[in-house]
């Protein structure tokens, strides 16, 4: 290989090198931007409400247990009982849990930047079958009960919209804020009447909870079987937890979902169980599933996406000049290769800063359209030939088309990729297989000028 061609392909492989410098900053700026608005985010769920998961409701019945002790005294030897007391509580799970949800979504601004907030009208309903003597297999004469109390985890209280009231077998009682009950963290509790605790005992209940939070909504499948169904008219939604929907729908104007739990999928008994005797809870409340109204895929990340390829997209820029360079012995300086390569770099800053006004998609063609035609227009003056420019810059465009259903298709894009580098390195084998690679740069190409005149 002749020592000009060498030196070419050592210049253009520099300043591949040093683009890579803007890319860098660009990318920073993009991870920058997305950390502020994640703050912003933060801070509006600060001022109404954090993401919510609803624990419960659980029956709860505190006791007083009469507690016989044999001592000896030292002196006599005489036996003698000590009877002290011991306090403790007894927890019931509803037999049938069931939730029906309606949520509504909106958005709160500040500056730029948007929130989703969700609304949740929620009915649940469900029945409580409590054993008789309340399943103590001990001296039940030694048990005192106090009043027990139906509580519920509401992981951030502020958003509970409405008057709380419990209907329980025909009467209405008024909830208490506070749930009782340390491991179920936040929420709400309401005292029930006495409980015949002598025979087995039914109870039926329901209520009405409307409550707002921002981005997660989950349900802890309580009951020994368990039926929560969620509409909402959010069209992106993302299933989280340890459970997907039995049957969902998702369509343009929303999605609805329906969940089945029962105790054999669940084993919620066992890990309420190890929570009470043991303080480990985290099984307890990882056992919940609901649903994200985040947006999966935001302006930030697919920028992020479409920079990675950016090395990919000046190389193949380079290649494309590089072919008309030796195909048309035409003498492209690095300048003008690095002017090229700002102008490329300068889309993904272009990209980024649109996006966050018009949407990803708009802001991609308007930025698109934008290089390409800048580029065409120089590059019809650097090849001195319209026709020459118009073609580099319908192979840009469908690359730019290329790159965008790259990351429209995530499953897909590794296929596509390769299919895409795959064509046109055989484009590139084609157009040079009777090139003269010894002859390249030997006979000295004609200077190009920068005369509009020139362009034919």
């Amino acid at each position: 290989m002749n020592r000009s061609l060498t030196l070419k392909l050592g210049a253009i492989a520099l300043l591949i090198l040093l683009l890579l410098v803007p890319l860098l900053m660009i990318n920073g700026v993009i991870q920058d931007r997305q950390q502020l608005r994640d703050g912003v985010l933060e801070d509006i769920a600060r001022s109404s409400s954090y993401s919510q998961q609803l624990s419960g409701p659980l029956m709860v019945v505190p006791y007083r247990k009469v507690v016989r002790t044999w001592k000896t005294r030292e002196k006599t030897n005489e036996r003698y009982q000590e009877i002290g007391e011991e306090r403790g509580r007894l927890y019931f799970l509803p037999e049938r849990f069931e939730l029906d949800g309606q949520v509504q979504t909106e958005l709160r601004s500040r500056g730029i930047y948007q929130a989703r907030l969700f609304h949740a009208d929620n009915r649940i309903s469900g029945h409580f079958s409590l054993p008789a003597q309340l399943g103590i297999k001990e001296d039940f004469a030694d048990y005192r009960f106090d009043q027990p109390f139906l509580a519920i985890g509401i992981s951030d209280i502020r958003g509970i919209e409405n008057a709380l009231k419990l209907e329980l077998d025909g009467q209405s009682l008024d909830f208490i804020p506070g749930s009782q009950v340390g491991w179920l963290g936040e929420g709400v509790h309401v005292a029930l009447p006495t409980l015949n605790t002598e025979k087995a005992t039914e109870l039926d209940f329901g209520f009405d909870l409307r409550l707002q939070g921002t981005g997660v909504l989950q349900v802890l499948p309580v009951g020994k079987t368990s039926t929560v169904s969620l509409s909402a008219d959010w069209p992106h939604p993302s299933f989280i937890g340890n459970y997907l929907p039995a049957q969902r729908k998702v369509t343009d104007q929303g999605f609805s979902a329906n969940w089945q739990a029962s105790f054999f999928s669940t084993n919620l008994q066992e890990a309420l169980n190890s929570c009470v005797t043991g303080g480990d809870c985290t099984a307890f409340s990882g056992r919940s599933f609901g649903v994200s109204f985040i947006d999966p895929v935001d302006q930030y990340l697919k920028s992020d996406r479409a920079i990675k390829y950016a090395l990919l997209f000046i190389v193949l820029t380079f290649a494309g000049f590089f072919l008309f360079e030796v195909l048309k012995s035409l003498a492209v300086h690095p300048v003008q290769y690095a002017l090229v390569g700002v102008a490329l770099a300068f889309f993904y800053l272009l990209l980024l800063s649109l996006s966050e006004h018009i949407g990803f998609a708009l802001a991609y063609l308007l930025s698109a359209s934008g290089c390409v035609l800048l580029i065409g227009f120089y590059v019809c003056h650097v090849l001195r030939s319209v026709r020459h420019g118009l073609s580099f810059s319908a192979g840009l465009a469908a690359l730019y088309g290329l790159l965008y259903g790259l990351l429209s298709a995530e499953d897909y894009a590794l296929l596509m990729g390769s299919l895409l580098l795959f064509g046109l390195l055989g484009v590139f084998m084609v157009l040079t297989r009777k090139l003269d690679w010894y002859g390249v740069g030997q006979k000295t190409p004609k200077p190009l000028d920068f005369d509009i005149g020139a362009v034919q």
